[in-house]
């Protein structure tokens, strides 16, 4: 069984499919840049992409990725480690307070400006509405995600 997590094939164990996809992705993989804040699928900060889709992954199991495409915010920066666009718009918006929900926020924000790489402000507001953050109040993230759009205009 296998996956491809971040653009790299991944062997899935047999006894691993049945784990909680967010703990084997933290601690078996080593991809710890999704965190666990409700573990009910609730606040988005556990959100990776599959196949392009945002999903939590709190409430996954490992055998949910299978044969699968699977994008961690660790599979988002350049190859040469320079962040993508639409991290660095994050940024530079300052957008990114304590960083706990910052990696479900950007690949949130990834999923739907590959879809609508024009959006208003609405429509940015609308798509992050399953990511909750505590600390930036949402301008600063709305600010990042129009500002990056321009990227995916490109």
């Amino acid at each position: 069984m296998k996956t491809i997590i971040n653009k790299k094939e991944i062997n899935i164990k047999t006894e691993d499919k049945d784990l909680n996809l967010l703990e084997w992705l933290r601690e078996t993989i080593g991809m710890t840049g999704a965190k666990n804040g409700c573990g009910i699928g609730v606040c988005g900060a556990c959100t990776i992409l599959i196949e392009n889709k945002p999903q939590k992954s709190c409430i996954l199991k490992v055998q949910d990725i299978i044969g699968k495409e699977v994008t961690t915010i660790e599979g988002m920066a350049n190859a040469d480690g320079t962040l993508h666009p639409l991290q660095q718009a994050f940024m530079d918006a300052g957008a990114i307070q304590c960083g706990f929900c910052t990696p479900g926020m950007v690949l949130t924000a990834h999923a739907f400006l590959l879809k609508n790489p024009n959006p208003t402000r609405l429509q940015a507001r609308q798509a992050i509405k399953g990511n909750l953050c505590r600390c930036t109040g949402y301008q600063q993230i709305i600010d990042a995600i129009i500002s990056a759009s321009a990227y995916y205009n490109s």
